[in-house]
């Protein structure tokens, strides 16, 4: 029979149980790692708990060098502290392809739950199918793709439309901006496709392929607006020199440029004799009318 106070101690550790699972909120469930775009989300969802406050969450994050060399302590994620929604964007804060391992815990008041770990690694994540342009300046063509992380690499394949037995491969660096195919024949329709690799050979889809077709060869693009662009120039100058003498012609100088022609010597005035004829206007016969003068006779008398 266990002496007592060997009963005691049994009884405490099972008083602690018990109020253990009264005070202490139920740890967040269902964490996982949202991957898209390269983008990595923690989500996780509430626990089932009552509580008089709203629940709070905070993450924390361990890398290798955490683990190892700081002897496994834990970094908070900055922008993921007290916060009451259930997900914590950790782009940044992932950001080199070594093994990651991640926790969460909620909050009510002064409680607290306990932490729900999470491994993770990016170089496990399926990369997104990239976004890629297409142009052509002259007989090349032009390939960008949207950035990606340092480490990815991107396949570019291109070849002449009806012809992709025999394509052409070319591998892109992250820090690349524009892939250049250069001396494709006139007239042509080439067509191109692109996928993402990364370091630990996880990779992307194909794109849809995107073709197009090549105009002229050697005709930089550059040249045609170049040329639209100093016509206007030469105009808009000559327009301007054009109302600028104006305004700014003085009569003296002007006479030097602006002088009246001559006449020739036939059409002048010397050469030519006017006599004016002046021709009396005819007079009216006057009359004399009896019923004025009469009536101017009277008035006088």
């Amino acid at each position: 029979m266990p002496s007592r106070k060997t009963q005691e101690l049994l009884i405490m550790v099972i008083l602690l149980e018990f109020t253990k699972d009264i005070w202490m909120l139920p740890a967040p469930e269902t964490v996982f790692m949202d991957s898209a775009n390269m983008r990595h989300v923690l989500r996780w969802t509430h626990p089932e708990a009552s509580c008089n406050t709203t629940v709070v969450y905070s993450v924390q994050y361990q890398g290798e060098f955490e683990l190892v060399i700081k002897n496994g302590s834990w970094i908070n994620a900055p922008d993921c502290q007290k916060i009451p929604h259930t997900d914590c964007d950790l782009t940044f804060d992932l950001g080199s392809d070594s093994d990651y391992n991640v926790r969460v815990r909620a909050q009510c008041g002064s409680r607290l739950s306990a932490w729900t770990k999470f491994p993770f690694n990016r170089n496990n994540v399926t990369p997104p199918v990239p976004d890629i342009k297409v142009t052509t300046a002259g007989d090349a063509l032009l390939v960008s793709v949207r950035k990606f992380p340092l480490t990815a690499i991107t396949k570019v394949v291109v070849w002449k439309k009806d012809g992709e037995q025999q394509a052409s491969v070319s591998l892109m660096a992250a820090d690349q901006e524009v892939l250049h195919f250069a001396a494709l024949q006139e007239g042509a329709v080439y067509c191109v496709k692109a996928q993402v690799f990364l370091k630990s050979d996880m990779h992307s889809g194909y794109t849809d392929s995107y073709c197009v077709s090549i105009t002229a060869p050697g005709a930089p693009a550059w040249k045609e607006p170049t040329a639209v662009t100093v016509t206007v120039v030469i105009m808009l100058g000559l327009l301007i020199g054009f109302f600028w003498s104006i305004v700014h012609c003085y009569p003296d100088s002007c006479q030097k440029y602006f002088q009246k022609a001559t006449l020739p010597h036939f059409l002048q005035r010397e050469n030519f004799d006017f006599q004016t004829t002046m021709i009396p206007d005819p007079q009216e016969p006057c009359e004399e009318t009896p019923h004025l003068l009469k009536a101017f006779t009277v008035e006088e008398t």
